[in-house]
Protein backbone atom coordinates (compact mmCIF):
# COMPACT_ATOMS: atom_id res chain seq x y z
CA UNK A 1 0.00 0.00 0.00
CA UNK A 2 1.24 3.64 -1.04
CA UNK A 3 0.06 6.40 0.64
CA UNK A 4 0.29 9.77 -1.27
CA UNK A 5 0.10 13.30 0.18
CA UNK A 6 -1.81 14.96 -2.80
CA UNK A 7 -3.28 18.64 -2.38
CA UNK A 8 -3.30 18.59 1.43
CA UNK A 9 -5.29 15.45 1.43
CA UNK A 10 -4.03 11.59 1.93
CA UNK A 11 -5.23 8.96 -0.69
CA UNK A 12 -4.18 5.16 -0.01
CA UNK A 13 -3.65 2.54 -2.98
CA UNK A 14 -3.25 -0.67 -3.48
CA UNK A 15 -1.56 0.16 -6.66
CA UNK A 16 1.78 -1.67 -7.97
CA UNK A 17 4.28 1.03 -6.20
CA UNK A 18 6.20 1.30 -9.98
CA UNK A 19 2.46 2.84 -11.34
CA UNK A 20 3.34 6.29 -12.39
CA UNK A 21 1.15 8.84 -10.90
CA UNK A 22 -0.18 9.91 -13.71
CA UNK A 23 -2.42 6.51 -13.59
CA UNK A 24 -3.36 7.13 -9.86
CA UNK A 25 -4.31 10.39 -10.33
CA UNK A 26 -6.60 9.94 -13.31
CA UNK A 27 -7.76 6.02 -12.91
CA UNK A 28 -8.02 6.46 -9.05
CA UNK A 29 -8.44 9.96 -8.05
CA UNK A 30 -10.63 11.35 -10.77
CA UNK A 31 -7.90 14.31 -11.34
CA UNK A 32 -7.73 15.14 -15.06
CA UNK A 33 -6.01 17.91 -14.54
CA UNK A 34 -2.85 16.35 -15.97
CA UNK A 35 -2.73 14.82 -19.12
CA UNK A 36 -1.19 11.78 -21.09
CA UNK A 37 0.42 13.36 -24.21
CA UNK A 38 3.59 11.40 -25.16
CA UNK A 39 4.55 9.11 -21.70
CA UNK A 40 8.00 9.84 -22.47
CA UNK A 41 8.43 12.73 -20.49
CA UNK A 42 8.67 15.12 -23.60
CA UNK A 43 5.71 17.20 -24.10
CA UNK A 44 5.04 18.26 -20.26
CA UNK A 45 0.90 17.54 -20.21
CA UNK A 46 1.35 15.67 -17.66
CA UNK A 47 3.26 18.19 -15.07
CA UNK A 48 2.13 17.95 -11.78
CA UNK A 49 4.11 19.80 -8.61
CA UNK A 50 5.98 17.01 -5.82
CA UNK A 51 7.38 19.71 -2.80
CA UNK A 52 6.98 22.36 -5.33
CA UNK A 53 8.86 21.17 -8.14
CA UNK A 54 7.48 20.17 -11.05
CA UNK A 55 7.46 16.57 -12.63
CA UNK A 56 6.61 14.26 -14.87
CA UNK A 57 3.86 12.59 -13.33
CA UNK A 58 4.09 9.83 -16.68
CA UNK A 59 7.58 8.93 -15.92
CA UNK A 60 7.15 9.07 -11.97
CA UNK A 61 6.22 6.02 -10.27
CA UNK A 62 4.27 6.35 -6.76
CA UNK A 63 6.81 4.47 -4.61
CA UNK A 64 8.73 8.17 -4.76
CA UNK A 65 6.52 10.18 -4.19
CA UNK A 66 5.13 8.68 -0.29
CA UNK A 67 6.76 11.77 1.47
CA UNK A 68 6.29 14.00 -0.45
CA UNK A 69 3.56 16.77 -0.91
CA UNK A 70 1.86 16.62 -4.43
CA UNK A 71 -0.27 19.31 -5.94
CA UNK A 72 -2.02 19.07 -9.01
CA UNK A 73 -3.77 21.36 -11.29
CA UNK A 74 -7.45 21.35 -9.00
CA UNK A 75 -5.23 22.17 -6.01
CA UNK A 76 -4.26 25.70 -7.77
CA UNK A 77 -8.07 26.80 -7.44
CA UNK A 78 -11.34 25.97 -8.26
CA UNK A 79 -13.77 26.94 -11.61
CA UNK A 80 -15.10 29.57 -9.10
CA UNK A 81 -11.91 30.71 -7.63
CA UNK A 82 -9.49 29.72 -9.76
CA UNK A 83 -5.96 30.41 -8.94
CA UNK A 84 -3.77 33.42 -9.40
CA UNK A 85 -1.75 31.36 -12.73
CA UNK A 86 -5.04 30.21 -13.95
CA UNK A 87 -6.57 33.20 -13.74
CA UNK A 88 -4.17 35.33 -15.97
CA UNK A 89 -4.33 31.94 -18.34
CA UNK A 90 -7.64 32.94 -18.22
CA UNK A 91 -7.68 36.48 -19.14
CA UNK A 92 -4.96 36.11 -21.53
CA UNK A 93 -6.94 33.80 -23.38
CA UNK A 94 -3.69 31.90 -23.51
CA UNK A 95 -5.49 28.18 -24.47
CA UNK A 96 -6.28 27.02 -27.75
CA UNK A 97 -6.27 23.14 -27.85
CA UNK A 98 -5.69 23.40 -23.58
CA UNK A 99 -3.52 20.44 -24.46
CA UNK A 100 -0.24 21.73 -23.02
CA UNK A 101 -1.96 24.56 -20.59
CA UNK A 102 -2.23 22.19 -17.03
CA UNK A 103 1.32 21.58 -17.76
CA UNK A 104 2.20 25.34 -18.49
CA UNK A 105 0.46 26.41 -15.32
CA UNK A 106 1.81 23.79 -12.92
CA UNK A 107 5.59 25.37 -13.93
CA UNK A 108 4.52 28.65 -14.26
CA UNK A 109 3.17 28.39 -10.44
CA UNK A 110 6.44 26.54 -9.60
CA UNK A 111 8.53 29.18 -11.25
CA UNK A 112 6.62 32.44 -9.51
CA UNK A 113 6.23 30.57 -6.38
CA UNK A 114 10.43 30.88 -5.87
CA UNK A 115 10.30 33.55 -8.07
CA UNK A 116 7.75 36.21 -7.71
CA UNK A 117 9.53 38.74 -10.09
CA UNK A 118 10.95 36.38 -12.71
CA UNK A 119 12.83 37.76 -16.72
CA UNK A 120 11.76 36.70 -19.57
CA UNK A 121 14.95 34.57 -19.60
CA UNK A 122 13.29 32.72 -16.27
CA UNK A 123 10.38 32.33 -18.00
CA UNK A 124 11.08 30.76 -20.91
CA UNK A 125 13.31 28.99 -18.89
CA UNK A 126 10.95 27.27 -16.77
CA UNK A 127 7.99 26.91 -19.55
CA UNK A 128 11.10 24.97 -21.99
CA UNK A 129 9.91 21.42 -21.02
CA UNK A 130 6.33 21.78 -21.92
CA UNK A 131 5.39 21.86 -25.70
CA UNK A 132 2.47 23.69 -27.15
CA UNK A 133 1.65 22.97 -30.54
CA UNK A 134 -0.95 25.41 -31.05
CA UNK A 135 1.61 28.27 -30.84
CA UNK A 136 -0.09 30.08 -28.41
CA UNK A 137 3.21 31.09 -27.21
CA UNK A 138 2.82 34.96 -27.14
CA UNK A 139 -0.60 34.59 -24.89
CA UNK A 140 1.31 31.86 -22.10
CA UNK A 141 4.18 34.04 -21.73
CA UNK A 142 1.99 37.06 -21.44
CA UNK A 143 -0.61 35.52 -18.77
CA UNK A 144 2.68 34.43 -16.81
CA UNK A 145 3.93 37.71 -16.59
CA UNK A 146 0.47 38.79 -15.33
CA UNK A 147 0.56 36.22 -13.00
CA UNK A 148 3.94 37.56 -12.08
CA UNK A 149 2.06 40.12 -11.38
CA UNK A 150 0.04 39.12 -8.59
CA UNK A 151 2.71 37.14 -6.86
CA UNK A 152 4.61 40.15 -6.67
CA UNK A 153 1.98 42.03 -5.07
CA UNK A 154 1.12 38.72 -2.73
CA UNK A 155 4.83 38.74 -1.73
CA UNK A 156 4.68 42.35 -0.52
CA UNK A 157 1.88 42.04 1.39
CA UNK A 158 2.80 39.37 3.23
CA UNK A 159 6.48 41.63 3.57
CA UNK A 160 4.65 44.43 4.91
CA UNK A 161 2.73 41.71 7.65
CA UNK A 162 5.81 40.54 8.97
CA UNK A 163 7.46 43.61 9.72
Amino acid sequence: MVMLRVNGGTFETETDPDTPLLYVLRNEMDLYGAKFGCGLGQCGSCTVLADGTPIFSCLTPISMLAEREITTLEGLGTIDNPGPVQRAFIEEQAAQCGYCIPGMIMRAHALLSHNATPDETAIRSALSPSLCRCGTHMRILRAVRRAAESFETQASVAEEETQ
